[in-house]
């Protein structure tokens, strides 16, 4: 028995009115689950184009009257409405800040099962099965999903886009909004300062910088900017002040999932590991051949990263990287 019932994709687009990567992501895990139609559900002007060409075969843009988006409530209503209005059993979102809230709200209202920060997911004798880290990543626990709505949260590049174009009809959602949507309102918002590079949590390679680059951040930018990479750090790096709070990866700062993790000067202490040893390839350089990163490294390099990482660089470079 497989699942023939309609998937409910929860997307979100960027700045520019684009689809963001982890929705693309979200989208092609969503085709993954059932034989029914993926019915993206968007709260802005749709990237009506990329929604398609990742198998939405509906677009439902939610009337939210003025209401602001990013609210948890109100986005969790616009779910409610569209999963009623297409008889989705299954909702998937984007596991960041406000997908985490919207699950458990949804779950609650239509007596679902949220499981958030899942990398990875599949359909087995129309049960839906979800597997997510545990126990501070010591652990990956598997979960399957019986007679309720699974209402999952996928966790940033934890799988892969896939292309599967669709025709996506695109449609306008009506929601009857109750109280608590209207309870909270966005007075003031100060956008965060963007870098330039692939936001840390979307980004194929990421590097991170620790306690070794001894406040010098400057090998793990260009290493980065050769590999169109996005930068993170350690606690101990954002405690000093050397960049800013917002790249922390780990227990109290992100978590990632790239296809490339490369670690410089970092020990792999639990609280930085439980937010990145999800990564599919795992690199560290690092001076104490004792450092807990080399136990989850796939390939360690025990040295001085101010001459590993220049070294580098520039066979890199020769090699063609950072050529436009």
């Amino acid at each position: 028995m497989t699942l023939t019932s309609p998937i409910l994709a929860i997307v979100d687009h960027d700045e520019a009115g684009a689809l963001t990567a982890p929705s693309a992501q979200v989208l092609t895990a969503a085709r993954a689950l059932s034989s029914g139609p993926v019915v993206a559900l968007t709260l802005q002007a749709p990237d009506a184009e990329a929604l398609a060409r990742y198998g939405a075969a509906r677009v439902l843009v939610a009337d939210l009257g003025g209401r602001s988006p990013r609210l948890s409530a109100v986005v969790a209503e616009a779910a409610q409405a569209a999963m009623q209005a297409v008889g989705a059993e299954a909702v998937l979102c984007v596991s960041h800040y406000l997908g985490r809230e919207v699950a458990a709200r949804l779950a609650v209202a239509v007596g679902g099962a949220p499981i958030v920060d899942v990398t990875r997911t599949w359909e087995e004798n129309g049960n839906i099965h979800a597997s997510k880290p545990a126990l501070a990543g010591a652990w990956e626990t598997s979960i399957h999903v019986e007679d309720v709505p699974a209402i999952l949260a996928i966790r940033p590049s934890a799988i892969d886009e896939v292309e599967a174009p669709a025709e996506a009809a695109v449609e306008a959602l009506p929601v009857d909004f109750t109280a608590a949507a209207d309870a909270i309102s966005v007075v003031s918002s100060t956008p965060q300062e963007r870098t330039g590079r692939v936001p840390l949590t979307e980004a194929r390679t990421v590097v991170v910088g620790g306690r070794g680059l001894e406040g010098d951040f400057g090998p793990a930018e260009e290493l980065a900017d050769l590999l169109d990479a996005a930068v993170g750090a350690t606690r101990v790096a954002t405690d000093e002040g050397w960049v800013s709070r917002s790249l922390q990866v780990g227990q109290t700062g992100v978590s990632i999932s790239p296809n490339l993790y490369i670690g410089l000067g970092v020990s792999g202490a639990i609280h930085h590991t439980v937010g990145m040893q999800s990564s599919r390839h795992i690199v560290a350089v690092c001076d104490d051949p004792d450092a807990p990163i080399f136990e989850i490294a796939d390939f360690g390099v025990v040295g001085d990263l101010f001459e590993v990482i220049p070294q580098a660089i520039e066979v890199l470079r020769r090699e063609g990287y950072g050529q436009a």
